[in-house]
């Protein structure tokens, strides 16, 4: 069962909402201090279809990540990838810059590389790092060169700015590995992150192990060995973790109830969606939702 458009339990915005007057992919942002004109929709909880990464020099104001919450702090780096519910606290101005892209922008031919680093595929879900100072510095000299290439009119602009984001990506995720993962590269690793990815855009349809390994064009057993080795968790587990976030996001952010969740998460049947959440919280999904909620509201 699929809920109808207009019940959508937390709304997504586009790119092109948000940018509207850009070139649709990619947008190096400046803030100075002014209001976001889009301040109404961050009071609420919301979902993006885009990635964001956001260098902070001042400001200061809390806001949550699913259920994390986060204190801006100038020491710290921020990303998000699609999917994951922010909302903030309060809407208060800051001093710093944001990079927003699209998944059609990491599809470009050029850009292809950028989709199995950490900071893309955020395996751990994560959305801040600590900077250490000459951490900053090399963010911020990255950045700079960005905002520099930008502003001016030069042969291969894009070119450049491409350039430039890549090794802010690769550095970012260094940086993701050493606080997150800290984990060796080879091709295991990257089938793990291929299979996390696949699940990132797939699990609200598909369920089973086996869908998987068809698009990865491995068996199921082959997918089972690797997964297991490389992470120390089943398949079957990484899938069913994902829907368990996903209930806890719902569960959290809105006031819809449990058959409607379910719903959403692709479960047919509410009660077996019950005995689902169960077994991985200890509790149902009425009862997380008024725990969660005595101790945040």
């Amino acid at each position: 069962m699929t809920l109808p458009a207009k019940d959508h339990i937390i709304p997504q915005y586009s790119f092109q909402e948000m940018f509207p007057a850009g070139n649709g992919m990619f947008e190096l942002v400046e803030a100075k201090g002014q209001f976001n004109k889009h301040k109404a929709m961050f009071l609420a909880p919301h979902r993006r279809d885009y990635y964001q990464l956001g260098l902070v020099d001042e400001g200061d104001g809390r806001h949550w990540v699913d259920s994390t919450l986060y204190q801006l702090d100038p020491n710290c780096f921020y990303f998000s990838t699609p999917q994951q519910v922010h909302i903030k606290e309060q809407a208060k101005p800051f001093m710093g810059v944001n990079i927003c892209f699209t998944r059609e922008f990491i599809e470009l031919e050029n850009n292809r590389l950028f989709r199995n680093l950490p900071i893309i595929t955020n395996p751990q879900n994560g959305h801040e790092l600590k900077l250490q100072a000459a951490d900053r510095d090399f963010i911020r000299h990255m950045i700079g060169l960005m905002l520099e290439e930008q502003h001016q009119h030069q042969s291969w602009k894009n070119a450049a700015l491409q350039a430039y984001l890549h090794t802010l990506l690769i550095y970012l995720s260094r940086l993701y590995e050493q606080q997150f993962t800290a984990t060796e590269q080879n091709t295991d690793r990257q089938l793990l992150r291929q299979f996390t990815t696949l699940i990132a855009e797939h699990y609200l349809q598909l369920h089973e192990v086996a869908a998987y390994a068809q698009l990865l064009h491995i068996s199921t057993g082959h997918l089972t060995a690797i997964v297991k080795a490389q992470s120390g968790k089943t398949p079957i587990q990484h899938i069913h973790e994902r829907l368990v976030v996903e209930a806890k996001r719902l569960l959290f952010h809105t006031e819809h109830s449990v058959k409607e969740i379910a719903f959403e998460l692709g479960f047919e049947d509410d009660a077996y969606f019950n005995r689902f959440f169960k077994r991985f919280e200890n509790s149902t999904p009425t009862e997380y939702r008024r725990s969660i909620l005595e101790i945040y509201r």
